[in-house]
């Protein structure tokens, strides 16, 4: 029977030839990632009522990111009860190095074909590597952590390809507004997403990263891109292995429930209103708005690719005056790297300032917070009312270059001004 990638990846978890969408399967558990925030504190008392400890420590990932730098009582706490839990367990343990989801890959611990689980909406980015990844709660998870396994609805899958060439100044961020416009915030349907097309297959590591991760804006369960030499050869990089993955992409003649095409070559860059993706529309057709700070961060928008388009924007220039340019690096080896190439200095040299390593204020931590009556143009995945400060304060979305170039106009801005490509 013709299976998409999601019932590959799914049918080996199982112990199956086959799947098919619609069944319920109990599935094992290659990977469990957990950080801070929902990971110790929420599972242990869980595991310490049902009198178990974990099915195999070695198949658990640990990452500190949402508290850190740990500079409040509750933080300190939270990091402190964190990382004696790590020691206890013997679990692999990235404290401060990052987002978990930008650290997980980073340091070796995906490959393709794996079935793997997060305590955290923003797993399905692990898709990027060709690992059906996705994320649970802390009761969920505790139940993972205790037995190795989770049952699953096999999903169906939703097909979304891009062919063509993305124009300079459009980024894998504009892709995805791009869909949270057009498919709104349930086209996913809690099913499989999976990105396609001579675009997608152009695209860095990192770019995908993106398409994956913000496969949650869209409702869907996972966002998978089938792996190929580029994503082996990252994979090798970090130190893993990518095994036999030539195998893993969906039959030509394997069923979906949606196929949408789109023209790369056709796509602006997008900005998403307040407070929803959703709300996304081409910069060009933006109200003029004007900003109080440009916020370069999170999983979805500080990668080291992330911040080499903002530098190419930035390059000698200068922030327009009452604006604040935030950055805060997705991961400290992205940062190093970028800091090693004159990236730093660039926003340094711009005046930004940087903020530490972590989710930050696009998880509502920290003293950064957004005020009352804040207009934000920001790089992150999400822009609800409330989530980044206080609930007057107004987010918009954008690419990372977006935000760069609104940081220099002082207004939502197109990037291609920057770049002699304006439209």
């Amino acid at each position: 029977m013709p299976q998409t990638l999601a019932q590959k990846i799914i049918a080996r978890a199982a112990g199956r030839e086959t799947v098919r969408p619609g069944e319920v399967v109990t599935a094992r558990v290659d990977l469990a990632m957990i950080h801070d925030s929902g990971g110790p504190r929420r599972v242990e008392p869980i595991l310490r009522e049902l009198g178990v400890g974990l099915f195999d420590p070695a198949k658990v990932v640990l990452i500190s990111d949402h508290f850190v730098p740990g500079d409040t009582e509750e933080g300190a706490r939270i990091l402190a009860l964190t990382r004696d839990w790590a020691r206890e367990k013997g679990v692999a343990f990235h404290d401060g190095e990052g987002i978990c989801h930008v650290v997980l890959p980073e340091r070796g611990h995906l490959r393709p074909g794996m079935f793997v689980v997060g305590g955290d909406s923003h797993s399905p980015t692990g898709g990027a590597f060709g690992a059906y990844m996705f994320g649970i709660g802390a009761t969920e998870m505790a139940g993972v952590l205790a037995t190795g396994e989770i049952w699953i609805r096999v999903p169906e899958t939703i097909l979304i390809e891009w062919t063509g060439t993305l124009s300079p100044g459009v980024m894998a961020k504009d892709i995805m507004l791009a869909l949270c416009g057009r498919l709104g915030m349930d086209g996913g349907r809690y099913q499989a997403v999976e990105y396609t097309g001579s675009a997608i297959a152009a695209l860095d590591m990192q770019e995908r990263m993106t398409l994956s991760n913000m496969a949650a804006e869209l409702g869907a369960q996972t966002g998978l891109i089938a792996p190929d030499e580029v994503t082996a050869a990252h994979v090798t990089a970090a130190g893993g292995d990518p095994g036999d993955w030539q195998g893993l992409r969906s039959d030509p003649d394997a069923t979906l429930v949606e196929h949408h095409r789109f023209d790369a070559a056709t796509l602006a860059p997008q900005v998403a209103a307040p407070h929803s993706p959703a709300n996304a529309m081409p910069v060009t057709e933006a109200p003029e708005t004007a900003i109080d700070i440009a916020y370069i961060g999170a999983c979805t928008g500080a990668k080291y690719t992330d911040l080499k388009a903002a530098a190419d924007i930035l390059r000698e220039r200068k922030l327009a005056p009452g604006v604040t340019l935030a950055v805060a690096p997705a991961s400290r080896r992205d940062q190093d790297r970028a800091a090693a190439e004159g990236i730093m200095g660039v926003f340094e040299g711009a005046g930004a300032r940087i903020l530490p390593t972590a989710c930050g204020i696009c998880a509502g931590y920290g003293a950064d917070r957004l005020a009352p009556g804040t207009t934000c143009l920001s790089s992150t995945a999400r822009n609800f009312r409330g989530r980044m400060g206080d609930p007057s304060a107004r987010v918009w979305l954008a690419s990372p270059m977006t935000v760069a170039a609104s940081a220099i106009a002082g207004r939502i801005a197109d990037p291609r001004e920057f770049l002699g490509q304006a439209a």
